[in-house]
């Protein structure tokens, strides 16, 4: 049976009660927006179960959506060192539910205001509303942000500091268009490149500690 997150339930619940109003009130012509919609904020708010891979050193992706960067860069905000970042977008029709990219222990959580940009573009990452989520991890402090698009207005974090994560774990969701960026340190060995679709939980973007 397919899970919803708690987030969405008042938008299908607030979607649903508007149908069944224009249903009652002028009938089922009146009713067909409505009930697309409801059945958009069912589909949106979907929250799949995932098969998390296992094994040392792997990251999987936090999020469902298309790879749109991959490189190396100084992380200034958060981590504080070189880094890779690995960004996803995620459209209105991907799973919006973030996954914890490895096992760790929250070290901090930063929720920042900001602008409203479309997340493909680079200055959302640093210009957007976003949450920083540092992860305490045995190969290193990792950075998972979730970014707040033009659409998206609310980024959620369901964990705080001390709480400890286990890979594929659910511990967020983005409402609407969107994007998440996870930084690694500069050794990991990167298995996707751009343009990529990816699946949160289950897909490896990297790994540390396999060479060859």
């Amino acid at each position: 049976m397919m899970k919803f997150a708690s987030e969405g339930y008042p938008f299908i619940a607030s979607a649903a009660a508007i149908s069944v109003l224009c249903f009652w009130a002028a009938g089922a012509a009146a009713a067909a927006v409505p009930v697309l919609i409801t059945a958009f904020m069912f589909y949106f708010f979907r929250d799949p179960e995932r098969s998390v891979p296992i094994g040392p050193g792997l990251f999987v992706a936090p999020a469902d959506g298309k790879v749109i960067v991959v490189r190396e860069t100084e992380e200034t905000s958060c981590l504080h060192a070189s880094a890779i970042q690995i960004s996803i977008f995620m459209s209105p029709l991907d799973v919006h539910v973030n996954r914890a990219p490895c096992d760790g222990k929250v070290k901090s959580v930063k929720h920042t205001k900001g602008s409203f940009f479309a997340a493909y573009k680079d200055e959302a990452s640093f210009r957007n509303e976003r949450i920083d989520m540092v992860l305490e991890t045995p190969d290193g402090d990792i950075l998972v942000r979730q970014v707040a698009g033009y659409v998206a207005r609310r980024a959620v974090c369901r964990v705080s500091e001390g709480t400890v994560l286990q890979r594929g774990e659910r511990y967020g969701i983005i409402k609407f268009s969107s994007r998440v960026d996870l930084y690694v340190p500069k050794d990991a060995a990167v298995r996707v490149q751009p343009g990529e679709m990816v699946r949160a939980g289950e897909t490896v973007l990297c790994e540390i500690g396999a060479r060859g």
